[in-house]
This record gives C-alpha cells, structure tokens and sequence, in this order.
C-alpha cells in the first residue's frame, strides 16, 4: 500500500494518523491481537469507571472504538465502490448514550472487536491501489479509503493511550499490550 499524503485527508484526524508509525495494514492486523489483550488485562470491576464525572466510562470508550470502526469502514466501502455521495457526521455522544454499554462484559466486547476487525480486513485487503485512493465527504470533509484506514488503527490507539494514562495509571497493566 502506497503512504498516505497529507492532501488525503483533513487536519482534524492527524492525531489519530501520526500514532500509526508503520504499514496501516500491519498495524490493523496486529491490533486484532494486542487490544484483545489489553481489553482482558482490564479488572472487570473496573469497567464501569469513568476518570471524573461526565467522562465516559471504560466500556463505553471500547465500546465508542467499535462504533467508529463501524462507521469508517462503511464509509470505505462507499468511497471504495466509487459512491461519492456525501455521508453525514455521526454524533459519537448519541451513540455511547444510547449503547447501553454498561451492561456488558469486557471479554463480550473483546470478542467483537476480533469479529468486526477480521471482517473488516477482508474488506480492506481487497481494495486496490485506486479504490484505496479515491476520496469522498463525510461531515463536510474530504477524506481518502486509505486515509479512513489509518484513522482507524490510529483511533483505537488514540484511545489506547488515553484509556492508559487517564482511567489506568495506578493499575498494573502491561506495557507490551497496545
């Protein structure tokens, strides 16, 4: 896969691009294992926690993970069959409100993600060089297939670091995981 440019995407999801050092590809492929093994190294107890009031709580961060990959991978299904038909923002505050994420188990989530991730990567590897550079709007901005790939392995780690340093600083958790 070609690197991506700076024109294939707008400046608001730079944060998330610049955590993805290596090959894209590689890197959605070795999440399928690591955040697994982050979500398992997460006390169960610990999954309602939010860091301070009106944050969002653990499972709901992983859960929010999930949603987003959902809807930039639609996204590049789009782009990447040529639909360039605006798509409209989602309201991420609307989606964790509504997920009752709460209600469910850490391992659940975990799983899911393997599931959604696979899936996606079929996907993903079957686009080719023109599809991963044709670009579409969503909320207003212009945004490559491949640029969409590389928001979202650099979401999740985005998350991760965040997840790290704000809900699990005093736990003991791995440093080898994400």
């Amino acid at each position: 896969m070609n690197q991506l440019k700076s024109d294939e995407y707008p400046a608001i999801f730079s944060d998330y691009i610049e955590t993805v050092t290596g090959d894209v590809m590689e890197e959605l492929r070795s999440q399928i294992e690591t955040f697994p093994e982050f979500i398992a190294s997460i006390p169960e107890s610990m999954g309602s926690y939010a860091y301070a009031e009106d944050k969002w709580t653990i499972k709901e961060v992983l859960c929010h993970i999930l949603d987003c990959e959902r809807v930039m991978a639609y996204r590049a299904l789009r782009f990447g069959r040529n639909d360039m038909t605006a798509l409209a923002a989602f309201e991420q505050d609307e989606f964790v409100s509504n997920g009752r994420h709460n209600e469910r188990k850490l391992a659940d989530i975990a799983e899911e993600f393997i599931h959604l991730r696979k899936a996606n990567l079929y996907l993903f590897n079957a686009f080719d060089e023109n599809e991963l550079a044709r670009k579409g709007m969503a909320s207003d901005r212009l945004i490559s297939v491949r640029a969409l790939l590389y928001v979202i392995a650099g979401h999740l780690n985005h998350h991760v670091i965040i997840l790290k340093a704000r809900y699990l600083k005093n736990q003991n958790l791995s440093n080898d995981v994400v």
